[in-house]
């Protein structure tokens, strides 16, 4: 039977999966992320090999926080100051013997959702709200990529923002004005000094409608047929944030119709499983 392995290398945990050709998952490891390259190279391998059980692997498949180039294999994750230009594809196929692919996190999890979720849709909207923002696009079962391969960062997008704090409001980027500055994780506790699940009721109702103008214009230039959020951000605060973000969504929105807005279904492990979809059924 073939084995194939699904990796999701976050900023401060690894997770990695083991399945065979049905998706059917067989055995999932975790760790924390050690902070040296080498220290973390070692202990993916051996996740592997534990998850593995001896096995002989068709293929790997692994999501990651970018930036990357998905053709070759090299990454850079940013919340990862010893990561860069590291020949993960490279290193991965002469360790193990089969096709390795990898891409972005949000990118990555986008497959998961489309092919766990049994989508249908022309095009599938994911994001994934969490430490920081990000999404992948899904059209006809394919990946939209930018010019050159580059993967568009739909966290860093302006919109016309309600904050009580304007001047706490920067991105890790360096703009001054983006989405992920607003909702992320980073972005809240930047600006209310505290941690998202302290927020108080009107903290919340300026979070839910930043995100609901960002939704706004990815709807207006994407018009996608769904928008599913995922993330810890998005799943600790449920239809109690998307629920007025939603309603800001629709009463900005104007010529395109509004989507349907929902909660992914598959909890974390939307990455982990989108990791061992691409090991499958590689990457386009």
């Amino acid at each position: 039977m073939n084995t194939y392995i699904g990796l999701d290398i976050g900023g401060t945990k690894f997770m990695v999966a083991a399945g065979g050709a049905d998706g059917a998952v067989a055995r999932v490891t975790r760790a924390a992320t050690p902070v040296d390259l080498a220290e973390g190279l070692a202990l993916l391998h051996a996740m592997i090999a534990e998850v593995a059980g001896g096995a002989p692997l068709a293929g790997i498949g692994a999501a990651i926080g970018g930036p990357l180039d998905w053709q070759t294999g090299v990454v850079s994750p940013v919340h990862q100051p010893q990561w860069r230009n590291v020949p993960l594809k490279a290193l991965m196929e002469a360790r193990w013997g089969c096709p390795f692919h990898v891409d972005v996190d949000t990118n990555v999890a986008a497959l998961g959702e489309y092919a766990l979720g049994a989508h249908t849709e022309h095009a599938m909207l994911y994001l994934t709200l969490s430490t920081g923002m990000g999404g992948g696009l899904v059209v006809d079962g394919a990946l939209y990529r930018g010019a050159h391969g580059v993967h568009p960062e739909v966290g860093h997008q302006s919109v016309p923002f309600r904050c009580a704090h304007p001047e706490r409001v920067a991105c890790d980027c360096g703009a001054p004005d983006c989405l992920e500055a607003l909702i992320s994780g980073t972005g809240i506790r930047r600006i209310y000094g505290k941690a998202p699940e302290a927020l108080a009721d009107e903290e919340w109702a300026e979070v839910a409608y930043n995100l609901g103008q960002g939704l706004r214009n990815l709807a207006a230039i994407y018009a996608p047929d769904v928008i599913v959020l995922g993330g810890g951000i998005a799943y600790g605060q449920g239809e109690l944030l998307l629920g007025p973000a939603r309603e800001t969504m629709a009463a900005h929105l104007r010529i395109v119709p509004a989507p349907r807005v929902e909660l992914s279904q598959h909890g974390y492990d939307t990455a982990l499983m989108g990791a061992l979809y691409i090991a499958r059924q590689g990457l386009r």
